[in-house]
Order: structure tokens, then sequence, then C-alpha cells
């Protein structure tokens, strides 16, 4: 499944110059954390959450900053793009308390901006978020680099938490799509952790195999350990023909894991 399965069609996003007081608008508005900063062309070059609105995340003393004023008017950015110069270097932090409300998403803004596209799995969607501390990405067009939506955590997490028969019914369908024998394999989930044991004809199956059932919804892990009857990739190492008899190549093992990130 691909980020354009899940992905909100409504781009969250705020000019560079927009306001402390839009930004607060802006995420109160659209009951989001944060939001992506575009530039002229829509193009999102960062980002401001909540933190950065805090008064630690702006260097202010706890208690300085009265958000009220968040109410006074709703974002420009939010339904439209901006008109201005590129990009700036963005990502600064001002610590005056008199500039407080005066202070722009430019300033506050945390650059570059992490993004994703339609075509994105939602697995690796998962590890972004995951790797920058953000729940929620920015989608991009492929081609322009235009915002054109938003995927959030909870999004990702309705995948995720499939129950266990569900995920299993279609990693096995993945794998009889592939006219492998399933006499010869034994699959099981715990938690979204997928395990494949058994054999297979070919050493080149395993990677067929892997790509077919991480495609499935709600696979988090996949550990895959196969024995396999002939080594058709030898070739490929060797400069030995891949084709030889079973017989020749004899038979191997291969163990594969893939982890998602923890939590």
């Amino acid at each position: 499944m691909r980020v354009k399965d899940v992905m909100g069609r409504v781009a969250i996003a705020v000019q560079r110059d927009a306001t402390f007081a839009e930004l607060v608008a802006t995420m109160r508005r659209f009951k989001v954390d944060a939001v992506a900063v575009v530039n002229a062309d829509g193009r999102p070059v960062g980002t401001v959450s909540e933190e950065d609105l805090l008064p630690g995340g702006t260097g202010l003393p706890s208690g300085d900053t009265d958000l009220s004023s968040g109410e006074a008017g709703l974002p420009r950015g939010g339904e439209g793009f901006p008109r201005g110069e590129e990009a700036p270097a963005g990502g600064g932090r001002h610590p005056d308390r008199r500039r407080i409300m005066e202070m722009t998403a430019e300033e506050l803004m945390a650059s570059p901006a992490p993004t994703v596209v339609g075509e994105t799995s939602i697995r690796e969607a998962a590890l972004l978020m995951h790797v920058n501390g953000v729940r929620q990405l920015p989608v991009i067009d492929a081609v322009s680099g235009r915002i054109a939506g938003t995927v959030h955590q909870a999004d990702l997490l309705r995948i995720f938490a499939r129950r266990a028969p569900e995920v299993l019914a279609d990693v096995a369908a993945a794998v009889a799509r592939l006219r492998l024998d399933p006499r010869t394999l034994t699959i099981s989930v715990d938690a979204g952790v997928v395990h494949i044991q058994g054999r297979l004809a070919r050493r080149s199956q395993i990677a067929r195999l892997a790509e077919a059932a991480q495609q499935a919804d709600g696979v988090v892990d996949l550990r895959i350990d196969v024995t396999y009857d002939h080594d058709d990739l030898a070739g490929d190492l060797t400069g030995e023909p891949a084709d030889r008899p079973a017989e020749a190549a004899g038979t191997g093992r291969a163990t594969l894991a893939r982890t998602a990130p923890e939590d």
C-alpha cells in the first residue's frame, strides 16, 4: 500500500511570512500539531510544530507566551500558496521575548522539510516519521514538487493495527500469486511480524517472496528462513551459467530479516 491510498487531500501549509498567531490558528483550525511551510511555488521548505511554538522551542521562559491572539486570524497559507521570493535557509530560533508575537514561520521552522510522494510506501513513510520525530508529513507531487496533501501517523496506524488473520490472509494470497507451492512454506503472523519458513525450488524466489509479502497491509516486520534446492543466482557471482542442474548446484539456506523501526 502507498501513501496515496491513505493520505489526506488537504494541503496543510502556510507561507513563509505567516505570523506566530496565524500558525497557532492553522493548527487549531485543522487540529494538527505541525504545519508545512511552503515557498512561492508551493514547495515545502520547512515545518513548524507545536513544540516550536512553545516557550522552550522559541527560547522563551515558560509563562511568557500569550497564545490567545492565535484566534486573531486564519492562515494565509492554509488553503493557498504564498507569493514571494525563493526559499530561505530557515531554521532559526529567536529568544527575544519582545518579538515573540512578531515571529514568522520562516524564523520558527525546521528546515529542510521531510516529505513523501504518493508512491512512497506506508512503511517508508512510517520510518521517515520515526526518524524525524514527526506525526505527519507533507505529500508532494512527484513532478512539480508542490504540496499535494498530508499523511498523518493515524492514517498509517490504521494499517499497521490490522488483525493477524487479515494480515496472514493477504500474505498467503501474495505468495499464491507467485505460484509457489504452499505445501512447502509455513507462514505465521504475530503482532505484525510475519515469519515465513520452508523450502523453495530456486534461490531467486527469495527476493520475490520478500517483495510480495511486504506489500501486504499491516506487515511491520518480515522474517524469512528458507532452504532452496537450486542456486540459480550463482552465475551472477562466479561467472558460471546460472541455470546449472539442481544436483550440481546443491542446496542452500537463506535467512532474511526486514525490521521496521522500533518505537
